[in-house]
């Protein structure tokens, strides 16, 4: 590990303003940042330690829920309110990671994760994002786990939070403070960027730019569900995963959010899926189409075709629970 300056910030203000340059990180939990920085993948001059902050609360506020940037994974999942009004929430971060690692993960920093790419990792092989106009090495290498919605010729990786397609599928809001000291609020969609031609640039931060707090709407009520899809049972990435939350209204469907997660470089969402259902009665037919429109433009690069029907498959599956659908041959 190389050498660097540390600093400890007893304000957001401050710890942007001592984070401006392009060569300093902050670090709350750390539990992706010093794997990186181990490997020298990231190799920061300055780390700004906002650990100590006063951004660990959870509170109501204009029937929603404000969320401090460094609540932890784990107390975000088990909070009350979180538990009873946005259960798609909880039920995402308890889908990811382990319990160590979700004691320790802030919530800001969740939004923040790198790709598990393993070319990404490998310092040897050819990374646009790690080291920019060098080549992908996964283009054509293995790809099991990489996209198949989004991607350019220059980075097929995935984004990797469970958390973030649940806040995406929430329309969760984001609150920043800039090292100027002014401050912003956006939609978490305007926070992560597709590769492009530069995949390297991963959000729309500016340098020194501190996410400091997280804004739920109002709860959406309905039913909510985050399937994911993954090789093991516990502590692996999503193959794919579905977030969804859908309100019935006389046996048609009133509201549904979508957002998917292992397809992209992004947390993923197609607004023409969800509108495709809205004012509909359920049926395998409709939930067919929808995949049919969310896979329209996918595109396999040889070891990950099978995610394309495996998504065929599983957003069927989930907005049938969701609606309460039966299929034929289940038991009145």
């Amino acid at each position: 590990m190389r050498q660097f300056d540390y600093a400890r910030a007893t304000s957001p203000a401050e710890a942007a303003l001592a984070a401006k340059g392009a060569e300093a990180r902050f670090i709350a939990g750390g539990t992706n940042l010093l794997d990186l920085m181990k490997l020298q993948i990231e190799v920061p001059q300055k780390l700004v330690d906002i650990s100590r902050l006063d951004l660990k609360g959870i509170e109501r506020q204009d029937e929603g829920l404000k969320i401090g940037a460094l609540v932890s994974n784990s107390d975000l999942a088990v909070d009350e309110h979180v538990k009873r009004d946005y259960p798609l929430l909880s039920r995402a971060l308890l889908a990811g990671a382990s319990g160590q690692l979700r004691n320790k993960a802030s919530t800001g920093g969740n939004f923040l994760q790198r790709t598990r790419c393993g070319y990404f990792y490998e310092t040897s092989a050819r990374c646009n994002k790690r080291n920019p106009s060098s080549g992908c090495d996964a283009i054509g290498g293995f790809n099991r786990i990489h996209a198949i919605l989004g991607a350019s010729d220059k980075c097929i990786a995935t984004h990797p939070s469970d958390m973030a397609v649940a806040m995406r599928a929430l329309d969760a809001e984001i609150e920043t403070v800039k090292a100027d000291g002014s401050t912003r609020r956006f939609n978490v969609a305007e926070l992560h960027r597709l590769p492009g031609d530069t995949p390297e640039i991963e959000t729309n931060l500016e340098a020194g730019e501190l996410i400091t707090a997280i804004h739920l709407p109002a709860p959406l009520g309905g039913t909510q569900i985050y399937r994911k899809v993954r090789d093991r049972a516990s502590y692996a990435f999503a193959l794919i995963s579905v977030a969804a939350v859908v309100k019935m209204e006389a046996g048609r469907i009133a509201k549904a959010r979508l957002a998917f997660g292992g397809v992209a470089h992004v947390p993923w969402r197609n607004e023409a899926v969800e509108q495709l259902l809205i004012d509909e009665a359920p049926s395998e037919k409709l939930f067919a189409e929808a995949a049919d429109i969310l896979l329209k433009d996918a595109k396999g690069q040889g070891d990950n075709d099978f995610k394309i029907e495996l998504m065929r498959r599983t957003l069927p599956a989930v907005l049938l629970e969701a609606t309460g659908t039966r299929t034929e041959g289940q038991a009145a």
